[in-house]
């Protein structure tokens, strides 16, 4: 039986986004594991990194873009094709890129789903495949050893060229999306974010419900799921992303494997512009929940903003550091509305989410959402203290190396970096960012993109309508 990871968000916060978005099949639920693979890695150290990596670029013949991190402390090499394929290219077929990337590894020429499944067990490789509301990622995390590298990636080949798509499997599939969708209903978290999303993007394609509806994954065809994949998994419209124990010749070599087969294809076109807010929309949604979820908010950053580093810094003492931010402050520590509140900037290629969320006693909603939005105007009109600044760049700084010390994490920030068309030196030069930011910056940061009168408010629970 194949399995695939599916992931659909894109709530996810400010930096850390990378790391959630493009998990190479490392041990997640759902992935291909090989036990010989965990086996192996149980005996590798662990590599201390003391440096951001310097990442290599280059073009496959066909118009892939290719970025390479050699890695050769390890025997291991992990390999992401990242596709501009997610939800947001779904138009008025929700769910289809969440069905097309599910089915990938479902049948290949001769190869079942659990022939390709036992392919790779056998080589000790992981593979998975995955979809969020921007990206469609392709994995897989071998030994470096050629006569164990080079048949998973002649497999994981054939997956991205030419996958068979078997209507059983569709109907499988379907069957669990449709469980999901149903589950979702029921969850006063997803219906939060769901109503968040639509009042914050209206008809946006960044508004529309990731997972599809009912509706739209009923109406999806295995034609439909052969359009998609022959419009969006082409050279052109992908990157390569390779960190392991490889030179540059062989680097090459694995990217023209993986992706030299595919059409050359068309870059999709841009999306639409996120437009602002005119006006402030409360909208409470009854649910006999033990609690309200409240999320308030407004569109945000996108990924090259040049406000980037001073509203990511900012955000960290306002609610980005959890325990000792000023909103878990004031709602935690003085009122006890909440055990967790949180703020984050979700940068995409327009402008991702500016969120604050938490959940508390549905007596309390109204107190709660209202500390709220007093703490976020005030930050906005004064900005942290210099203790405060001073505090976030320490905590940020400090935590950084953690943040590209396995090859898991390097490749989420490559795939980041390219998707986004960020510098290749985003790495090198991140600490030096944070360090430039300084209290003016922030102040004026928040004050001209923020805008605490015209914030969308969702509260999901029970008697809040009333």
């Amino acid at each position: 039986m194949a399995i695939n990871h599916i992931v659909f968000s894109h709530r996810i916060p400010s930096d850390m986004k990378s790391d959630m978005k493009i998990k190479p099949a490392a041990f997640f639920k759902g992935s291909i594991v090989a036990p010989a693979l965990v086996l192996a890695l149980m005996f590798i150290p662990v590599v201390q990194v003391s440096a951001a990596p310097v990442i290599q670029h280059w073009q496959t013949a066909n118009g892939a873009r290719v970025y390479f991190v050699p890695a050769p402390e390890l025997p291991m090499v992990n390999v992401s094709v990242i596709f501009d394929a997610g939800g947001v290219r779904d138009e008025d077929k929700g769910g289809l890129s969440q069905l097309t990337s599910s089915l990938l590894s479902d049948g290949v020429d001769n190869l079942n789903a659990d022939q390709i499944a036992e392919h790779f067990e056998g080589l000790g490789a992981q593979f998975s495949a995955h979809a969020d509301s921007e990206m469609a990622t392709v994995s897989l995390r071998s030994l470096s050893k050629p006569d164990l590298l080079q048949p998973a990636l002649d497999v994981m080949a054939r997956i991205l060229r030419q996958p068979t798509f078997p209507q059983d499997s569709l109907e499988r599939e379907r069957k669990r999306m449709l469980i999901g969708l149903r589950q979702q209903k029921e969850s006063p978290e997803q219906i939060a974010a769901l109503a968040f999303d639509k009042a914050v993007y209206g008809d946006h394609p960044y508004g529309a419900p990731p997972r599809g509806t009912e509706v739209s994954v009923n109406a999806l065809t295995r034609d439909d799921v052969v359009k998609y994949h022959g419009r969006y998994y082409v050279a052109r419209n992908s990157i390569v992303a390779i960190v392991g124990a490889l030179d540059r010749a062989q680097a090459q070599v694995l990217a023209e494997t993986l992706v030299g087969g595919l059409p050359q294809g068309e870059i999709p076109p841009p999306l639409p512009r996120v437009r602002d807010l005119n006006a402030a929309n409360t909208i409470t949604i009854e649910h006999p929940s033990a609690q309200t979820h409240i999320l308030i908010g407004q569109p945000g950053i996108s990924r090259s903003d040049t406000d980037y580093f001073a509203l990511y810094v900012g955000n960290h003492t306002l609610g980005g550091s959890g325990l000792v931010s000023r909103l878990s402050e004031e709602i935690r520590e003085k009122r006890g509305l909440s055990y967790s509140v949180y703020s984050y900037f979700a940068p995409m290629r327009d402008r991702g989410l500016f969120t604050l969320g938490l959940q508390t006693r549905n007596e309390k909603a109204a107190e709660a959402t209202q500390v709220v939005h007093d703490v976020l105007a005030n930050f906005v009109a004064n900005g942290p203290t210099a203790k405060e600044l001073h505090a976030s760049k320490q905590n940020i700084t400090g935590g950084f190396p953690l943040r590209i010390d396995t090859n898991k994490k390097i490749i989420g920030y490559i795939g980041m970096i390219a998707f986004y068309n960020m510098p290749l030196d985003y790495l090198d030069t991140f600490i030096a960012n944070v360090e430039s930011v300084t209290l003016p910056k922030i102040q004026d940061a928040f004050k001209r993109r923020i805008q605490p009168d015209k914030m969308v408010t969702v509260m999901v629970g029970r008697s809040v309508a009333k």
